[in-house]
């Protein structure tokens, strides 16, 4: 038996940028330790896996080294898949049954949208050890909730300099840690985002971590509609509607590899 693939650079319209997915279609639910170890074969900074059960489309997605709660730009790569294959209408939106509930995706002016829940930070004090192993001298703003840190510095070339140290990173009590500037390459704002707790030093383009950062900057720049960049290596454009605690982010994506796994 053999499942088809597809390989995918999402939040780009451009291959060979943006954030690389795996896209796995199954004809039934398979073993986690199989779904693990297919990702690590691929090696992707997410790989997903689709099945549908009762007529509800499953989702899950997985690092090499684990499993995800939730991943946007994989949620993305496989909205896209099965609209480019004509496997979903691209005038329908889609519900995809996951660990996390109910993720609806939709396409609209040629980009893929996806519906996430607004993030709050609590505001404290930037603590030394966090500028320290981000490689900052200081910080505009500093916010926190129970799975990542932020910080706000002013520029985006502040945000590009920052040299982080994982080690000292993978040391805090938290899974992520982003950091933001206002402006940058034409957009309204400008981030990084450091992952290594996920086996992902840095995460090129990171849809959920716009779910914090799109409510933050709407606060700070008085707008719902924004455009954002994260100048990682491949670096990524995305699309922002802040609606109420929702937040909808949107992106561009590139098919760039298809074949079937023999499973």
């Amino acid at each position: 038996m053999a499942a088809p693939f597809f390989g995918l650079d999402v939040f780009t319209s451009n291959r060979f940028g943006g954030n690389p997915a795996a896209v796995c279609l199954l004809d039934t639910v398979a073993d986690s330790a199989w779904m693990q170890q297919v990702a690590a074969e691929f090696n992707q900074p997410a790989t997903a896996f689709l099945w549908i059960n009762e007529s509800l489309r499953q989702l899950r997605w997985f690092t090499p080294v684990q499993e995800l709660p939730l991943c946007g730009h994989a949620t993305l790569a496989t909205a896209h898949a099965l609209y480019e294959t004509g496997r979903a209408s691209p005038d329908d939106p889609i519900d995809f049954h996951t660990q996390s509930g109910v993720l609806t995706v939709w396409r609209r002016d040629r980009r893929v949208w996806l519906d996430l829940p607004a993030v709050h930070l609590a505001e404290a004090s930037v603590p030394n050890e966090v500028l320290n192993a981000l490689g900052l001298e200081d910080a505009a703003w500093f916010g926190y909730s129970d799975y990542e840190y932020v910080v706000q510095v002013d520029s985006p070339k502040q945000v590009e300099d920052a040299r982080p140290d994982f080690s000292r990173i993978l040391s805090f009590p938290v899974t992520r840690i982003a950091v933001t500037a206002p402006g940058g390459a034409g957009a309204d704002f400008t981030s990084r985002v450091f992952v290594p707790a996920i086996g992902l030093n840095e995460d090129q383009v990171t849809g959920s971590a716009h779910a914090v950062l799109g409510p933050l900057w709407a606060a700070r720049l008085g707008r719902n509609d924004l455009t954002a960049v994260q100048s990682s290596a491949r670096r990524g454009e995305l699309a922002l509607t802040i609606a109420g605690d929702r937040v909808h982010i949107g992106g561009n994506a590139v098919i760039i590899s298809h074949g079937d796994l023999v499973v």
